[in-house]
Formats: structure tokens, C-alpha cells, sequence
């Protein structure tokens, strides 16, 4: 049997026909054996784990295009969580003493803390540049995963950039992605997981050469096929579902930079839009 049949298939299309090394094969073949505990290890647990040194591990980490073992646990780790049901992933939670409330705000800690290594910055830019050049931007997300994608499009619109949420599917969301045209961007939140209809969106928009952002817990094939930027982000909630804190965060990263690109438009934009809810009053005045 090929050293490679226990690779699973993500790590398969990652190494693209390259030979990895006798130590680096041990520890992708863990990625597919043994996913559930390689999910939790720290680098030297891995290495244990694989018998090989934590150099070796490093690398491992970095053949497949991360920037180091916490990168790809992250992503063992969702990839292992978007396999189960909610009543599963509860059950990988252990009761805490520390009660649901400071439980979670650890959880959501630890969340920050792996984005924190996570982020990349000229991403981050590249991306409002996307944004900024767009005619419209159409985003994408199912259920509460539409959360951050609210908070992008509101806060674009407002400082200037036509930033839309779509939150129908079917035939409208085949509609609204064939609209979209070269110089457009389309961008979905993929976390734990996605309708088939939002890849099936995903990928219109790129035949219709619109750019394809996917901020997302783990890099699904089909959307990686058609991505122009991935932006990766831990999930792991303290409970059943999937926390959204870092993909927030990722949000407010993306808007501002959409700021800094030209603060003197965005402040006029929000200016005008502001002066909009003056007019028709929507707001009570300040202090009442």
C-alpha cells in the first residue's frame, strides 16, 4: 500500500505529487489516523505522537502552506469538528467548573489568541483593495453564519461601498451571482459547514470572473479551487456551535482597511449617510 493511502484527501491535494520526507509522512498520516488527537496536541504532543522531532513537525506544517503547527492544527481541528452534529461536538466538550459564562470567554480567548498567529496583514489589505475596486460586493453566509457577513455589509455601506447581504437562496442567489461581473466580489462565510447552493454561487461567480473572498475554519477543496483570498479562522465554541468571534474580528479587520485606504472618503461617506438618518429622523436625540 502507498505510504500516502492514509493521507487524507485535502493533505493528498496539498502535497501535489511531491515526496515528502520519511518523518513529515508519519505525521500527515496521522492527519487521517489519528485527526481526533492530532486535533488537541500541542507541536512536541504531535511529535510524540508521530516519533518524530518537533523540527520535523514544523515543517510538516509548512510543506502543506502553513505558517507553522498551530496553523494546521487549527484546521485538523475544525476539519474533525465540521464532521460531527451538534449533540457530538457537545459531547467532545467536557463539563467545567468554570460554568458555561467563563467557559466560553476562555474558549473565545483561545479563539483570538490562535487568530492572533493566524492574521495576515497584506491579506487583510489585498482584500479591501477587493472591496474598494468592486462595483458590488455580494456576501454570503447560512444561518447564524450570516452574522458577520451582516456586520461587513452594513459598516461598508456606510462608509461608501455598495455591500450586499444575500440571504435567499435558490434561484435568486443563482440570479444574484450571474449579475455579478469581472471586477465584483463575491464573499462567503464557510464555517463547520455550507449548503451545497452557496459553493454551487461560488462558483458562477468566478466563471463570471468576479474575485471569490471565503473567510472560513478549514479550506474546503471546492472553494479553494475557486478562491481568490482564503482567510482562515479558529470556530471552536465552548459548547454545540461554532463561535463566530474571530471571523468578526477578521471583519472589523477588513473594514478598517477599507478605512485606511482613504479615510478622508470614508469619513465623508459616513458624513452623508448620517446626515440620511437626520433627515427622516430615525434616531432619538442624543441623550434622550
Amino acid at each position: 500500500m502507498d505510504e500516502d493511502a492514509t493521507w487524507p484527501g485535502w493533505v493528498q491535494a496539498r502535497v501535489a505529487g511531491r515526496r515528502p520526507g520519511r518523518g513529515a509522512a508519519k505525521v500527515l498520516a496521522l492527519l487521517g489516523t489519528q485527526q481526533r488527537e492530532m486535533s488537541y496536541a500541542s507541536t512536541a504532543a504531535a511529535a510524540s505522537l508521530a516519533g518524530v522531532n518537533v523540527a520535523t513537525v514544523v515543517r510538516t506544517a509548512q510543506l502543506l502552506g502553513f505558517s507553522g503547527w498551530p496553523a494546521l492544527r487549527a484546521e485538523v481541528r475544525s476539519r474533525f469538528l465540521s464532521g460531527l452534529s451538534a449533540a457530538q461536538v457537545l459531547s467532545e466538550h467536557d463539563p467545567t467548573s468554570e460554568g458555561p459564562a467563563r467557559a466560553t470567554v476562555l474558549r473565545e480567548l483561545a479563539n483570538l489568541q490562535a487568530l492572533s498567529t493566524m492574521i495576515d496583514q497584506d491579506q487583510i489589505i489585498r482584500v479591501a483593495q477587493l472591496v474598494a475596486d468592486a462595483r458590488v460586493t455580494l456576501v454570503l453566509g447560512s444561518g447564524s453564519f450570516a452574522a458577520p457577513g451582516l456586520q461587513l455589509a452594513h459598516l461598508a455601506q456606510t462608509i461608501g461601498h455598495d455591500v450586499r447581504l444575500h440571504q435567499v437562496g435558490g434561484t435568486a442567489l443563482v440570479n444574484a451571482a450571474t449579475l455579478l461581473r469581472p471586477g465584483d466580489v463575491l464573499v462567503v462565510f464557510h464555517l463547520w459547514r455550507s449548503p451545497r447552493e452557496v459553493l454551487n454561487a461560488a462558483s458562477i461567480a468566478a466563471e463570471t470572473g468576479a474575485a471569490v473572498v471565503v473567510v472560513a475554519d478549514h479550506v474546503r477543496p471546492e472553494f479553494a479551487e475557486r478562491a481568490t483570498e482564503t482567510l482562515l479562522v479558529p470556530s471552536e465554541g465552548a459548547s454545540m456551535f461554532p463561535s463566530l468571534v474571530a471571523a468578526i474580528t477578521v471583519v472589523q479587520s477588513i473594514v478598517a482597511a477599507l478605512v485606511g485606504l482613504d479615510a478622508e472618503g470614508a469619513a465623508r461617506a459616513s458624513d452623508r449617510i448620517e446626515g440620511r438618518w437626520e433627515d427622516f429622523d430615525l434616531f432619538p436625540p442624543p441623550g434622550q
